[in-house]
């Protein structure tokens, strides 16, 4: 089956994953002979399985579906075993800051002199993923053009590689960010490549608990770093952005990633209530009666 598509991290993750929790059940069984009450088994009453969470199993069941997916499009198979099978997780409310929230975050970490102040503002101004941002170098960026180019991202695992969806995009510069990178590339410009520092505690994956930490210092809400990503999109959307365009910029491959956003913003629920057409009751000033005691 064809793999060429995929980046090297997923396809060892794959592996490994499949290998430790699949293999070792249907080590002995032709591809073409699985069956849906197979999977539905190995998902639901696997014994190994069961100490998994939700999340972790519906994880292994998208893995099979791809690799089933992959073995109908090579014409291996007629069609995929895993059809109509779900695992049913709760879903995960993704936290995001209100456009007053990320005013007073940006400048109490300017006022701070945060480290990871040029970080964060870049990702609020930009939507880019952490692994995005990392990899970010002048030469991508077009300071005359407005825009620039997202080819490549950073992991600790295999270091620089193509992006997650393996497409590259334009991202536009907005005029406050083109201000910062001017001032950013005559502090930086002489010392790397590189747009933003490369802090040991971002290499390290400590970003998100920082960030977190900084949130609750400040006493607004206490997100994570890839929030700010979640942040940018969201208030894109409430101030009337195209959905074609917010997937653009952010590198969404399906719009129902987008719209989950959408669904955050309330952009599609946004005055409904409106039409109700109830009344607030005036107060008017009306007669003041008094009781007496009633006299025995």
């Amino acid at each position: 089956m064809r793999y060429n598509n995929h980046a090297h991290s997923t396809i060892r993750n794959y592996t490994e994953r499949l290998a430790k929790w699949v293999t070792p059940i249907w080590r002995n069984l032709e591809i073409q002979t699985i069956t849906r009450n197979q999977v539905s088994e190995l998902i639901f009453h696997d014994p190994e399985m069961q100490k998994m969470s939700e999340h972790s199993r519906k994880t292994i069941l998208k893995m099979i579906r791809r690799v089933f997916e992959m073995a109908v499009e090579d014409g291996v198979l007629d069609r995929n075993p895993c059809t109509g099978i779900q695992v049913k997780v709760a879903e995960v409310e993704q936290k995001v800051l209100t456009k007053t929230e990320v005013e007073i975050f940006l400048r109490e970490a300017m006022i701070a002199n945060h480290r990871f102040f040029p970080i964060w503002f870049t990702a609020l101004e930009t939507g880019l993923r952490s692994g995005e941002l990392m990899s970010l170098q002048w030469t991508d960026i077009d300071l005359e053009g407005g825009i620039m180019s997202i080819t490549r991202q950073w992991s600790s695992n295999l270091g620089f590689t193509t992006t997650k969806t393996q497409r590259s995009r334009v991202v536009p510069i907005s005029s406050e960010l083109s201000v910062f990178f001017n001032e950013l590339k005559t502090k930086r410009k002489s010392e790397t490549d590189f747009v933003l520092p490369h802090l040991l505690e971002w290499e390290n994956g400590e970003q998100a608990r920082i960030t977190r930490e900084f949130c609750v210092a400040i006493g607004i809400t206490p997100i994570k770093f890839h929030d700010l990503r979640a942040t940018f999109i969201t208030n894109l959307l409430v101030n009337g952005v195209s959905l074609a365009q917010v997937m653009s910029v952010v590198g969404h491959h399906q719009i129902k990633t987008t719209n989950g956003y959408l669904r955050k913003a309330g952009v599609e629920v946004r005055g409904v209530t409106d039409r109700l057409g109830y009344k607030m009751p005036k107060a008017e000033v009306g007669n003041v009666f008094q009781f007496r005691k009633r006299e025995s």
